[in-house]
């Protein structure tokens, strides 16, 4: 039997995928309070992503969003990393008020923006010891957040992932 390593490549990528998610699950969270969201997106709901994405660029006229759009097309698979909020309970002040009663919901916790970090920061070193190409975009997870694709997740970015030649998120226009 012969295995042809093209004809695998999407198999490959989203085994790679588990893994990376499972990086991204086992990271170490704030007070060990566990408030990440993960998916991944494949096939049509990349594609679709990619099209919001253009959708926004009209809007906003941001034009790296466009160049992500095309960046997400040559993906196998897209995982999605998010935070819901959730006051830490520690009155640190870090997000500028005294208290966590003081702060308004809409203002993150800075132990959600750093559990999320940590979790980015996880999948992103498993993809490279996959050696599996990847970059965090915070374009197309804005796009989540903004088309709900992770219910109840005040913050998301997203981590495209391929396996080619040449990494088609490194050396871009714009």
């Amino acid at each position: 039997m012969t295995i042809n390593e093209r004809e695998t490549r999407h198999e490959r990528v989203l085994t790679a995928a588990q893994q990376i998610i499972t990086a991204a699950r086992t990271a170490p969270k704030a007070k060990g309070v566990d408030i990440i969201e993960i998916a991944v997106l494949t096939d049509h709901d990349i594609v679709d992503l990619a099209h919001k994405m253009r959708a926004f660029y009209e809007e906003h006229k941001r034009a790296f969003f466009l160049r992500d759009a095309d960046n997400l097309l040559h993906s196998e698979a897209v995982v999605l990393i998010g935070t819901r909020s959730q006051a830490g309970g520690l009155n640190c002040g870090y997000c500028g008020f005294k208290t966590c009663a003081e702060k308004s919901p809409e203002i993150p916790c800075v132990f959600n923006s750093v559990d999320v970090g940590i979790a980015l920061g996880s999948a992103a070193a498993t993809a490279a010891d996959l050696r599996v190409d990847s970059r965090i975009m915070y374009s197309a997870g804005s796009t989540a957040l903004k088309y709900n694709l992770m219910p109840g997740c005040n913050t998301i970015f997203a981590i495209p992932l391929s396996i080619s030649s040449k990494s088609p998120f490194f050396d871009r226009e714009g």
